[in-house]
């Protein structure tokens, strides 16, 4: 009888299990939830949860189910036929999303295709199947934005003929950029931990109307990961751990995150860790960018050693830690309290082009020391949201983040007892409110107001490394300075027609800058820098349908920037023999940008998009030869040098083309690829006319995919075209050292390609393993304006699980 009650219980049991059905992605193996599944006549109707699962016991076994998501193919089958498949579904993403939605444009969720500006989004599907090393690679792995590297701790987008601080980068939400973001390459979007971004936006031209000053040449938004809350009353437990290795550079990554999450509480905890070795360039190219020799210390003795394996690029190699920690409070539905901690430190890191720098004769390297101390951010942030019922807003976001940034530059010439340290410090403050208005009709409004608080903290020292003597040196920055931002903005969204929207938007921002000079070092002609400067900026687009499979962008807006710290009081040497002083009189630069894109559906199988673009800059704050205390030519460093200075000395036009392919040929094989052409000039004020700096080379790629439920891989090609010497920016002609040699004995930087294969396989449903090859035929090459050369052939491993 027992047996009997047994069987019995066990077949209930297993029925019952039988019911719940998951529903996953084909690729990234995530849940998907909000999924209709329904019969024939609809009579029978279930919804997937945000677990990704649904009740499957309202259908008969053999009756005809399709379940359907508006970001996913449409799939049919029968409850029987999922039992076989061990009551789990994958779903194929949909070739084209014309309705997925973007925050990037007005901080709050919109459908792509009412926008006019052109927007690239990075989901987690994509980041993790590319595993870059860090969040430069991520952005320099989709295709469409070029990457500057000086050191393997480093990695400067470029975009649209702008860099560093004319772009504005941002974290949840969170403008990164602060009062010491120079004109120089920086290095500070490595401090973002590519195993926590959920999402990344990346809005190409101006944004000024919603981001402010800096945002010129775009915008990059990283979305980092949530807490999850759990939909019943028991606690939710999930979690994953990853392993990272590459053999170029001897990589291990470590990372590992954790959520618990409770009905109205939740709680995420990220931890990941990297060692990197030395970086070994590939053995096809140029003989010049070989590391022959090195400086090494012995017995306090600088001596130069030849380098046993030239390819090994001494020094380069660091290590990083990030850490973050999150909170989700939701006390009902209307409200939520997102918490957040980050934080992120480097090792002390190479700046590996200033340590290749040969000696006025050549015979020797001129720097025996060059490296950045430890790059440290944190940053707290709040966010308060609030949906719906209000009298004049259906949305309300309240947000107050504080940041801390570190950085410091430690430096010694060859056989010089004194080493040279600055340091900075900036503690920054933002405070903003954004607001959602959807009761007007067709006609979404989106308002706000932001402010900013920056303050410098600079000093200088030198210190004797025979007689560890340490003396107070000149300082980078004035100690002490601020740059502070208040604005309002203003933007509308009007459907017009159901294949016809107009965005349009206003700012008004004004920014002040405090700084009193520190004359102990340098007898500077002016005690203090104080500016107050206005903006007002705007943007008008549009977004037309003439056709369902046809859509055509116009758009029209303007950007700035306003001078900070880095411009007003910095001091460096630029380059041998120049030094940059500091300049109290300088105003915004502006940006004037036109563009158009098109793009086609054919008949869901083939996606074509283009874009071409113009851009003026007027005011342009640029490195120019100055005029100091009435000479040209100051002691710096224990060198006579050429006196510079940023100033509003020239004008600038960059413009370009922008094409791209989708073709999916079954549902296995498809194809991709992306081609942007960029050229820009810079018009001096006695009408002489310069190649723009940032104006990367043509560069492209080609990915040929296949995959199915289980296996995903990709053989791609990327490809970089070539800048002759005619067309090199007069600042790059100058670093003969990190550029080959033309026939003529004149630096250019030439075209490269490389081979590349990257796969992953889902072991199990919670087990997942990558494998690439990247730079299969071993080119030796370097990137536009980079310092280090590019890995050569590269093996990478990877494992991840979740639970």
């Amino acid at each position: 009888m027992y047996r009997y009650l047994f069987v019995a219980f066990f077949l209930i049991t297993t029925y019952g299990i039988a019911q719940q059905i998951s529903i996953v992605d084909a690729d990234s193996g995530e849940v998907i939830s909000n999924v209709a599944i329904f019969n024939k006549e609809k009579s029978k109707v279930a919804l997937s949860n945000l677990e990704g699962n649904f009740d499957a016991s309202i259908f008969t076994f053999k009756e005809r189910i399709t379940l359907k998501h508006i970001g996913y193919q449409e799939y049919k089958t029968t409850k029987l036929q999922l039992q076989r498949q061990g009551n789990k579904v994958f779903l194929l993403v949909n070739a084209q999303q014309l309705d997925e939605v973007v925050m990037s444009v007005s901080k709050w969720e919109q459908q792509k295709r009412d926008i006019p500006n052109k927007i690239i989004s990075l989901d987690s599907r994509s980041i993790d199947f590319s595993s870059p090393q860090t969040s430069a690679d991520l952005l320099e792995n989709s295709g469409k934005v070029f990457v500057q590297k000086s050191q393997l701790g480093g990695g400067s987008p470029m975009i649209r003929g702008f860099a560093t601080n004319r772009l504005l980068l941002s974290v949840d939400g969170v403008r990164m950029n602060n009062a010491i973001f120079r004109g120089g390459n920086i290095q500070n979007v490595i401090s973002i931990d590519p195993y926590t971004i959920k999402n990344t936006e990346v809005i190409f031209g101006p944004g000024s109307v919603i981001y402010g000053s800096d945002a010129i040449g775009g915008v990059m938004n990283f979305y980092t990961n949530k807490p999850i809350l759990s939909q019943n009353d028991s606690l939710l437990v999930q979690g994953n751990g990853n392993y990272r290795f590459s053999s170029a550079n001897s990589e291990n990554t470590i990372h590992a995150d954790v959520t618990l999450g409770r009905k109205k509480l939740s709680s995420l905890t990220s931890l990941t860790y990297n060692n990197f070795k030395d970086l070994r360039m590939g053995s096809n190219g140029p003989s010049s960018y070989l590391r022959n020799s090195f400086v090494k210390t012995v017995n306090g003795v600088d001596e130069l050693i030849e380098n046993s394996s030239p390819k090994l690029q001494v020094t380069t190699g660091y290590g990083q830690i990030n850490f973050m920690q999150k909170f989700l409070i939701k006390p009902n539905s209307k409200w939520d309290l997102n918490l957040g901690a980050y934080y992120s430190e480097t090792s002390d890191y190479s700046r590996y082009d200033r340590l290749i720098r040969p000696t006025s004769d050549g015979l020797g390297l001129r720097s025996a020391e060059w490296y950045y101390g430890p790059q440290k951010w944190f940053m707290g942030n709040a966010q308060i949201q609030k949906k719906g019922n209000g009298k004049f807003y259906d949305g309300l976001k309240l947000g107050f983040a504080y940041q801390h940034f570190e950085e410091s530059r430690i430096n010694r010439n060859f056989q010089d007892e004194i080493r040279n340290t600055t340091t900075e410090k900036v503690d920054a403050l933002n405070m903003n409110i954004d607001l959602e208005n959807k009761k007007i009709g067709n006609f979404r409004l989106y308002y706000g107001s932001e402010y900013i608080f920056n303050k410098v903290r600079s000093n200088g020292f030198d210190f004797n490394i025979v007689t560890s003597e340490e003396m107070r040196s000149a300082s980078r920055y004035p100690d002490g300075s601020t740059w502070q931002s208040l604005a309002g903005y203003v933007n509308g969204e009007y459907k017009a027609k159901p294949n016809f929207t107009i965005m349009s938007g206003l700012r008004y921002s004004h920014v002040w800058v405090d700084a009193v000079f520190d004359d102990a070092f340098y007898d500077f002609p002016f005690k203090t820098a104080d500016l107050s400067t206005g903006a007002l900026t705007g943007s008008l687009g549009i977004s037309w349908f003439p056709r369902a499979n046809l859509q055509i962008t116009l758009n029209g807006s303007t950007g700035f920037r306003a001078p900070n710290i880095d411009d007003v009081g910095k001091i460096f040497d630029s380059e041998p023999g120049s030094v940059v002083v500091p300049n109290p009189n300088l105003e915004p630069e502006y940006a004037y940008n036109t563009e158009i894109g098109v793009q086609r559906n054919i008949n869901d199988k083939i996606i074509l998009k283009g874009a071409a673009y113009y851009t003026y800059l007027v005011d342009a704050l640029v490195r120019r030869d100055f005029s100091y205390n009435g000479v040209y030519e100051i002691e710096y460093g224990g060198e006579l040098s050429n006196v510079q200075a940023i100033q509003n000395a020239a004008k600038a036009y960059v413009y370009g083309f922008e094409f791209g392919i989708e073709a999916y040929l079954n549902e296995q094989w498809s194809v991709t690829s992306n081609v942007t052409i960029t050229d820009g000039v810079e018009e001096e004020e006695d009408g002489t006319d310069t190649p723009a700096r940032h104006a990367a080379p043509t560069f492209g790629d080609f990915h040929l995919i296949w995959k199915n439920q289980r296996l995903r891989t990709d053989f791609f090609i990327n490809y970089n075209g070539e800048i002759d010497n005619n067309n090199l920016a007069m600042s790059e002609k100058s670093k003969e050292y990190i550029y080959a040699l033309d026939e003529n004995g004149n630096p250019y930087a030439p075209s490269w390609y490389t081979l590349n294969f990257r796969s992953q396989i889902n072991v199990t449903n919670r087990l997942k393993a990558t494998a690439s090859l990247e730079n299969i035929t071993d080119q030796r090459y370097r990137t536009y304006s980079s310092g280090i050369v590019a890995p050569g052939r590269n093996v990478i491993l990877g494992i991840g699980y979740h639970f």
